[in-house]
């Protein structure tokens, strides 16, 4: 896996570099053209994903993905994630941070495929950004996709949910979409060699428009996490290679299945 990791990584930024200049043509054609170059440059490094680290990737019920423009509100562990998502919707949209739209080349693609940028330093100027950028998204038919920890988190660790998801709820008349995943078991955040195990992302039901913010904010939190739980019993189950925190955590689930059985 030290190799093939390396070699991926020779992969993800050759790739990168090639299709940011020899995409740039078709940003002429304005925002599809846009959108070809960055769906075919994530579907091309998930592609490589699965091909050099042997990674096996699984999809369950994209038929949960509904039409037009919605919110969609996934885990965050990992880079996997931001690449994987994006060929699966018709015209998603990040909500990320400004910083990142500073970076030579790639946040000029950033800034042309129409993501929402944000001053995480102002919370309360960024939060009204979020919600302005969103309704017009989502207005224009887009997915706008929300990491709603607002950072990536080890696979396993104890959640963070940011009640800024409940506010964008409250103010578009939408539904939210939750998604769960195990990347992190595989592509661990800031580690350089990924794991052998297989990536499972699984759409979950929509949430409705129309719940009040607090009851919306606790199904989101709920259903993700339960999902993602699962998600990791069934990766120990395979037998891949998981994290340390992944293992504390599939651990404590097995303890908690075992007293709920001696209570009964």
């Amino acid at each position: 896996m030290l190799i093939r990791s390396y070699l991926y990584s020779f992969a993800f930024f050759s790739v990168t570099a090639v299709m940011a200049i020899l995409g740039a043509p078709f940003a002429l054609g304005g925002h599809r053209g846009v959108m070809m170059v960055v769906k075919s440059w994530t579907w091309t490094l998930i592609r490589l994903h699965g091909l050099i680290t042997g990674t096996r990737h699984e999809y369950r019920h994209l038929e949960r993905i509904p039409p037009g423009g919605f919110i969609l509100a996934s885990k965050h562990q990992s880079t996997f994630e931001t690449l994987a998502l994006v060929p699966l919707l018709a015209d998603p949209a990040f909500i990320l941070k400004r910083e990142l739209t500073w970076i030579p080349v790639f946040g000029w693609w950033l800034k042309l495929a129409g993501n929402i940028a944000i001053d995480r330093g102002s919370p309360t100027a960024a939060l009204r950004k979020v919600i302005e950028g969103t309704r017009a998204a989502v207005a224009s038919g887009r997915q706008v996709i929300i990491f709603p920890e607002g950072t990536r988190a080890e696979a396993g660790a104890k959640p963070d949910y940011k009640q800024g998801i409940a506010q964008i709820y409250k103010s578009l008349d939408v539904p939210v979409v939750p998604v769960a995943h195990n990347a992190g078991t595989v592509w661990p955040r800031k580690a350089r060699v990924h794991r052998r195990g297989t990536i499972v992302v699984e759409f979950l039901d929509p949430i409705p428009p129309g719940l009040k913010p607090r009851d919306m904010f606790r199904k989101l939190e709920r259903d993700i996490e339960a999902a993602c739980d699962r998600l990791l019993v069934e990766a120990a189950a395979r037998g891949d290679d998981l994290p340390a925190t992944a293992r504390t955590r599939v651990a404590e689930l097995a303890t908690s299945e075992v007293a709920a059985r001696a209570d009964t």
